[in-house]
């Protein structure tokens, strides 16, 4: 399967040494070899990068890890195909518009059986489950809120999490979702977090044998969370996500966490009949 990478931070920070580690396992070190793609925020727009090549080959990709473009939230993705062929159409991030901002998507996972009935307003352009589960995702939320006007930040969290259990019926469901300001990260199976703040330290990848001294790139006052599907770096204390749970991420703090346990995903069928 696919692996994530994203980032949410305080000030707007470069995810150049976290990615250089992530683009060797598109390839390297793993073997996600079918594509992949980023993400960036800045305060005009979304800048998203995609590329059907290995990231560790990739040009496009050396480029990201070497040019340092600032954003307070970045989303990351290298692909193992499971449905859809290699192709930029199926490489994430995918991006659709909703009240007015760009939001980004990026799944780990494989749903089978998973047929959403669309109503026509987003519409897959690819041939992925991930790609299809999004456009529901976001046609779930502007039915949950047809007033203009984005809605708080909790009730967001609260909906994103009811329509991603209910997702999570069909199949493996970890993703990252980001509209420019809070980041959504929900997890049925694997996926880690950790929080960087001051003092900072050294940090050591776990993919390279690279190290950065986080205190020369840092403020005191600078704070961020990445999260990953395994943890990128060796010294660092990585939580690991619960199974269920969706965690909001807001300035670089993770501000609000649920979970619904069983998973679906883990869970008994359910007899119609009974």
């Amino acid at each position: 399967m696919c692996e994530l990478l994203g980032m949410n931070t305080r000030q707007p920070a470069a995810i150049t040494f976290s990615f250089r580690g992530f683009a060797k396992r598109g390839g390297e070190t793993g073997h996600h070899r079918d594509g992949w793609g980023i993400a960036f925020y800045e305060e005009t727009g979304c800048r998203v990068f995609l590329d059907d090549l290995p990231a560790c080959s990739s040009p496009l990709a050396a480029w990201v890890q070497n040019y340092p473009i600032k954003s307070r939230i970045v989303m990351a993705h290298i692909r193992k195909a499971t449905q859809g062929a290699a192709g930029l159409a199926n490489c994430h991030p995918f991006q659709r518009e909703w009240q007015r901002k760009a939001w980004t998507f990026i799944h780990n996972g494989n749903l089978t059986g998973y047929a959403p009935l669309l109503d026509g307003t987003y519409r897959p352009i690819g041939q992925t489950d991930s790609e299809l589960a999004f456009c529901a995702l976001l046609q779930h939320l502007r039915e949950r809120f047809p007033n203009d006007g984005m809605p708080d930040a909790i009730e967001l969290a609260q909906a994103i999490h009811e329509a991603a259990t209910g997702i999570a019926h069909f199949g493996n469901f970890n993703f990252l979702l980001s509209q420019g300001d809070l980041l959504f990260a929900y997890c049925t199976s694997k996926l880690h977090f950790v929080q960087r703040r001051a003092p900072f330290d050294r940090a050591q990848l776990v993919d390279e044998d690279v190290s950065i001294d986080l205190r020369e790139i840092n403020d005191h006052d600078d704070c961020m969370a990445i999260v990953a599907t395994a943890p990128l770096t060796r010294n660092e204390s990585w939580q690991k996500f619960e199974a269920g749970t969706l965690k909001l991420f807001e300035a670089g703090e993770l501000r609000w966490q649920s979970s619904v346990k069983p998973v679906p995903y883990f869970a008994p069928a359910v007899d119609p009949s009974q």
